[in-house]
Order: C-alpha cells, then sequence, then structure tokens
C-alpha cells in the first residue's frame, strides 16, 4: 500500500520557522520526484516546492523562495520543507505528493501519490 505521510504542522507565529517531514512507503522512492503543496479554504492548490528523485534539482514557488529549503534523504524515505520567516498567508493545508516525472515547476497533475496533509496555521 502507498503512503505518504505528511507531519510537523501547527499553529506557530509570522516570523517563526517550522519544519515539515513526509514519510513514504509502498513504492520505490528513489524512483519517484517529491513536491509540497499547499492548498488554503477557497483557493487554488498550490506548487510550493519539489525535488528530483535524485535530489539534484530543485523548485520553489516564487512565493516561498528564500525562507523554504526543500531536501530529501533516499536512504530513509523521507522528505523534509524547512520553512523559515514564516508570513501569516503561508497558512495552509500542506500536502506531500509523489510523481514519476520531475518538472522545472510543480505541475500538480503529474503528481500520482498523495499525503493527507498536515494543517500550518500562521498567527500575526
Amino acid at each position: 500500500e502507498v503512503q505518504l505521510v505528511e507531519s510537523g504542522g501547527g499553529l506557530v507565529q509570522a516570523g517563526g520557522s517550522l519544519r515539515l517531514s513526509c514519510a513514504a512507503s509502498g513504492f520505490t522512492f528513489d524512483d519517484y520526484a517529491i513536491g509540497w503543496f499547499r492548498q488554503a479554504p477557497g483557493e487554488e492548490r498550490e506548487g510550493v516546492s519539489c525535488i528530483s528523485s535524485s535530489g539534484g534539482k530543485t523548485y520553489y514557488a516564487d512565493s516561498v523562495k528564500g525562507r523554504i529549503t526543500m531536501s530529501r534523504d533516499n536512504a530513509k524515505n523521507t522528505v523534509n520543507l524547512q520553512m523559515n520567516s514564516l508570513k501569516p498567508e503561508y497558512t495552509s493545508v500542506y500536502y506531500c505528493a509523489a510523481a514519476l516525472i520531475f518538472q522545472s515547476k510543480c505541475s500538480f497533475e503529474v503528481y500520482e501519490y498523495w499525503g493527507q496533509g498536515t494543517q500550518v496555521t500562521l498567527s500575526s
């Protein structure tokens, strides 16, 4: 059974930091690109960051560039998203997802496996 399990969400003050993790199982992890997406109520899903299967390529949305670092550990089947200097508008549910294709922009259409999401709430 394919599983992607996000963790690390919570309530944090604007300007603070948060580290999200995604643990994968049930598929050949190092064959897949991994993406982080977020979706707030009433908003479209947004690709925040994605990383190639080897970890050699990463993409960051302009809205988070300089504040977020994505990394992966293929030995542990995990992906992390370090978020710093958080803004109130980052409040959202964050999802990790897996795709066989890495694109220079995180297009959610190619992502076939999805986690359940973790809530990130920023207080101003």
